[in-house]
């Protein structure tokens, strides 16, 4: 019911950074979790970063831990990932989701933006 557009995205150079917004409309942020997911071509969709309700933050930590920070804006109705230290792997179509309950798995998420292509050159 709640509906998410990301932007944000774009073409950066490894070790380069971007932010990336996830902005709701129809109902209000804060009634949601919100996780980030990432989808490269031929690949699956993976979770990069999510946050609760109540402001608990879930990181692959692996991959993004250390360079990636999750933020929530409810007075904005918007969720943030700010992206350091880039690397080329990060390259993928960047999604944000909202759920209920905050989980890795993209399964039940019940609303899903367009997407944003995020490019990081070598």
């Amino acid at each position: 019911q709640v509906q998410l557009v990301e932007s944000g995205g774009g073409l950066v150079q490894a070790g380069g950074s971007l932010r990336l917004s996830c902005l709701a409309s129809g109902r209000t942020l804060s009634a949601y979790a919100i996780g980030w997911f990432r989808q490269a071509p031929g690949k699956e969709r993976e979770f990069v970063a999510g946050i609760s309700r109540s402001g608990n933050k879930l990181y692959d930590t692996d991959s993004v831990k250390g360079r990636f920070t999750i933020s929530r804006d409810n007075a904005k109705n918007t969720v943030d990932l700010q992206m350091n230290s880039l690397k080329p792997e990060d390259t993928a179509v960047y999604y944000c989701a909202a759920r209920t309950i905050l989980a890795r798995s993209p399964n039940e998420y019940v609303s899903w933006g367009q997407g944003t292509q995020v490019t990081v050159s070598s």
